[in-house]
């Protein structure tokens, strides 16, 4: 999708990159990231109204260290350097970055020198607190270049071009903690780049329609892979509302689903007036899953299934040539190496796990949004709050929740673990002030003690995070005596289960999921 007004964002391999893009969205204006090597003719492609450098724990000597083509600087469009892309921009344009004397980690004062600009509307010779991640610094600033702010540490903790629109920060505007960095971006974005506030939810389910019916000829028809959840259901929801009846939603029961969620996807479904094709395609799944423990591995068996059951039925209903999903821009990021250098955390069922070749053609009208945004979409679309609000599931469902080999006992274990875990979340009002929370099966025996009897079965996992977006996440300080609810209920009403744990790890350095 083309945008008229955007900010293009780099990666350098910052863990805060995400968060640029996010807040510049914030102040609806689109953003999309793209690794720092993308070459200039892209660029030119992406038509931004404005280019922002992130952040990255490299140092601008050292070697192989990442860098932008210098073409940028000639495009004539305002660039903004973070962090490391305030030190590389002073590295290339002739500028002195060394070793700090002291490391900057965390926060500091900033102090404004110049109230034009980055710090427009700010007071002038006023202090701010900003947060700080760097150990380098700028020791003489390139020519025709001032400086605009100034901490304890860094000299020139801000700095701009006297005639072209490139300016850099030290500190980090993206973060919370940094309390004028909201106003920073601002002013970047509208005051210096020109953008105007169009990136809203109603506009893009106008172009997104808009889209689905320029790209899909009238004789074609498209499958829809529904889950039930958020993602797929607003993905069915927009195309049907661009091509109506000739939308076909397939519901495909991989074996691998929650308790009862079949039929309560299928009632769904129906009362929001989509007429599903249903497929029970366990069994077919459950056997190529059988011995299989690497969880990549069980990512690419469910895509690759998933898939081919989707292309069969496409066959057998005629006139198929797409295939619709809900990927979202987190999974796109997550199953696409940023030589930023952002690692490969994952590969999605939906992105990464996809066949390198498949006879359908894919619309995937959610893969520039966060999560928090496609509920924007689902409240515009009148979406009742049990859709809104559902928490995620992922593609390759409950088999990348039980470590290990996926059996039908597993299977069974789970599924009632999981629905306690659920029910309980629901009863005591906190299912909707998470992002997530379920249950995982790890595949360790303990000894128990039931009655009078020695026993030796598995142990339970109960997960609960907060998010705005999965792609960073915390535990949730749960009330014990739910956690109590939670443990004595597994304990006591699933056979197979002696031991319930509870997961206080934080994303990063954890994933959400266990596998």
């Amino acid at each position: 999708m083309v945008h008229e007004d955007s900010i293009l964002v780099l990666d350098f391999g910052s863990q805060t990159t995400q968060l640029i893009a996010r807040r510049v969205r914030e102040l609806r204006v689109y953003s999309e990231i793209k690794p720092c090597t993308v070459p200039p003719e892209e660029i030119r492609s992406f038509r931004p109204r404005g280019i922002i450098l992130s952040g990255g724990p490299a140092s601008v000597y050292d070697p192989g260290a990442p860098t932008v083509s210098p073409e940028i600087f000639e495009l004539e469009v305002p660039v903004l350097g973070i962090c490391y892309g305030m030190q590389l921009i002073a590295h290339l344009l002739g500028g002195r970055v060394e070793r700090s004397p002291r490391r900057e980690y965390g926060p500091a004062e900033l102090r404004i020198l110049s109230t034009e600009d980055l710090f427009a509307g700010l007071e002038p010779s006023r202090t701010f607190r900003v947060w700080m991640s760097h150990g380098d610094r700028i020791e003489v600033l390139p020519p025709g270049f001032v400086t605009l702010a100034e901490s304890e540490n860094s000299p020139y903790a801000a700095m701009r071009h006297r005639e072209k629109p490139l300016f850099g920060v030290q500190f980090h505007p993206e973060v919370a903690h940094t309390e004028i960095g909201r106003e920073v971006l601002a002013n970047f974005v509208f005051r210096i780049c020109g953008c105007q506030p169009t990136w809203t939810m109603e506009s893009f389910i106008e172009s997104a329609v808009r889209e689905i019916r320029e790209m899909v000829p009238p004789e074609d028809r498209v499958v829809c892979a529904l889950s039930g959840g958020i993602d797929s259901t607003v993905t069915a929801l927009l195309v049907h509302r661009a091509i109506g009846d000739r939308l076909i939603p397939i519901f495909v029961n991989n074996g691998v689903l929650r308790k009862n969620e079949p039929e309560e996807v299928l009632e769904l479904m129906s009362s929001l007036g989509l007429r599903v094709h249903y497929v029970d395609a366990s069994e077919r799944f459950l056997e190529r899953l059988r011995g299989v423990t690497d969880p990549e591995e069980k990512r690419r068996i469910i895509g690759h299934t998933f898939i081919e059951v989707f292309e069969e039925e496409a066959r057998r209903i005629g006139g198929v040539r797409w295939l619709a999903q809900g990927t979202l821009y987190p999974d796109v990021i997550e199953s696409v190496s940023f030589r930023g250098p952002s690692a490969t955390i994952k590969t999605h069922h939906n992105v990464g796990g996809l066949p390198e070749r498949m006879n359908l053609k894919l619309i995937e009208p959610l893969r520039e949004l966060f999560k928090d945004e496609v509920r924007e979409i689902a409240r515009e679309l009148g979406l009742p709050k049990k859709v809104v609000w559902r928490q995620p599931f992922p593609g390759p469902g409950l088999a990348i929740r039980i470590l290990g080999e996926v059996t039908e006992e597993r299977l069974r274990i789970l599924r009632e673990a999981d629905a306690i875990v659920t029910e309980e979340m629901l009863e005591s009002g906190w299912y909707y002030r998470v992002w997530q929370s379920f249950a995982v099966l790890v595949p360790v025996k303990t000894v128990g003690v039931m009655g009078d009897y020695r026993t030796y079965e598995y142990v339970i996992a109960v997960r609960c995070v907060e998010s705005q977006d999965a792609m960073t996440a915390d535990w949730v300080r749960l009330p014990y005596d739910l956690l109590a609810r939670i443990s004595n209920r597994i304990i006591n009403e699933v056979k197979g289960v002696n031991r319930v744990v509870y997961d206080i790890s934080s994303k990063p350095p954890a994933t959400i999921e266990w596998e």
